[in-house]
């Protein structure tokens, strides 16, 4: 069995370790494949291919700020991967993310649907069926139901500065990702199935296969973080992403920390410059950080993990902090509570940081047990398994 993946990335960032984990399980199962990405580099040690370069992506990334047409340039590039896919002639094709600026999705849908090889497609976001916004639950916009216009969020990620092409966009799009037949979508969570089923990808059939993780690198691991940074006695509240942007919460924390006690101190790790430059005093940020040992070293000293997302699938940092033994606070937001089982956190009401605090107090000095559930052998196996049900093997 072969499979060729096409993700934004390879083995960086949580799709493209993902990624990575599928093709690790597909090789451990006597399959063979190939990753191709865009953005960033590859592990030395992973079958993969990269599209376009550098440049190709920041021409993309520029033109789609002017016209709001991501996903519609790197011509020469998607050409190229085109070619690569014919010769590699893999059984199935497994996309994840194809936005990101390095793919033309109109050449790549057209050649799919001639191609007519069995697609599985799994969606980290909601991208697939918007005219142009990766999560939409924030701003309450429900025009994806029908047909996106005069977009909210043109200024969000995938950002444009001058036109609206959402109404242009999403026809396309619809017209595009339909063309093929053999489609089974995945989604990591619940919540994002049930919203893949009430839009335009509704007709084709979506299995839920949750995320996990390496558990033998994210687990209770021993540092000597608390001393470095003068923590020794501190209840240390904990939150990371791997970009703080407004739906991840990061105003909540400044307002959690207005009404902690003096042993009670929040660290933030993933933040930018301009962040850190900003933060309150008491506050320890610490910039992004792609090291999984130094993020379970992080993890495992941390005496709660707080997920203030107001959007978000199945965000694979719960999983990575209940595996290192701390428990998880998060908002009731897209998938999120998905992976807060009892025992390992409670989920609160979206926004509200009193909730939080009062829930942090209950998992005050407590630490959770491994959860096997998150392992990611188990869960992408499960991928393994689909590749073979759709062949009839």
């Amino acid at each position: 069995m072969k499979v060729f993946q096409m993700n934004s990335t390879c083995g960086f960032g949580s799709t493209g370790r993902i990624a990575v984990d599928i093709l690790k399980e597909l090789e451990k199962c006597g399959g063979e494949g190939i990753i191709a990405y865009g953005r960033n580099s590859a592990p030395e040690n992973v079958n993969s291919y990269r599209i376009g370069s550098d440049l190709d992506v920041k021409i993309h990334g520029v033109l789609s700020r002017i016209t709001d047409r991501q996903g519609f340039y790197s011509t020469s590039a998607t050409k190229k991967l085109i070619e690569k896919i014919k010769d590699y002639n893999p059984d199935i094709i497994h996309l994840h993310n194809i936005h990101g600026y390095y793919l033309n999705v109109a050449l790549l849908f057209d050649f799919l649907k001639e191609y007519n090889k069995p697609i599985v497609w799994t969606l980290h976001d909601c991208w697939a069926f918007t005219g142009h916004c990766a999560y939409f639950s924030f701003n309450g916009c429900e025009k994806w139901e029908t047909e996106c216009y005069s977009c909210p969020l043109k200024k969000d990620y995938p950002t444009s500065l001058v036109m609206d092409n959402s109404k242009k966009n999403y026809k396309q799009k619809k017209e595009l990702f339909t063309k093929p037949e053999n489609i089974t979508f995945v989604t990591p969570s619940s919540w994002l199935k049930e919203l893949t089923q009430k839009s335009f990808l509704g007709k084709y059939p979506v299995k839920v296969i949750n995320n996990g993780i390496d558990l033998n690198k994210f687990k209770p691991t021993e540092s000597d973080f608390r001393e470095k940074n003068n923590l020794q006695d501190k209840f240390i509240i904990l939150g990371v992403a791997s970009v703080w942007e407004e739906r991840k919460g990061l105003k909540d924390f400044i307002k959690l920390n207005e009404i902690l006690s003096e042993n009670e101190k929040i660290v933030l790790v993933g933040l930018d410059d301009n962040q850190l430059a900003t933060l309150p005093k008491n506050i320890l940020g610490i910039k992004r950080t792609n090291s999984i040992e130094e993020l379970a070293e992080i993890y495992s000293v941390a005496d709660v993990f707080v997920n203030p997302t107001y959007e978000d699938n199945y965000p694979t940092t719960n999983l990575e902090a209940i595996s290192c033994g701390t428990p998880v606070v998060t908002y009731i937001t897209g998938g999120s509570p998905e992976s807060v089982f009892e025992g390992n956190g409670f989920s609160v009401p979206q926004g509200d940081v009193k909730a939080i605090y009062d829930a942090i107090k209950k998992v005050d000095g407590c630490k959770t047990p491994t959860k096997d559930f998150f392992d990611a052998s188990k869960r992408y196996k499960e991928y393994v398994d689909l590749y073979k049900e759709i062949l009839g093997e």
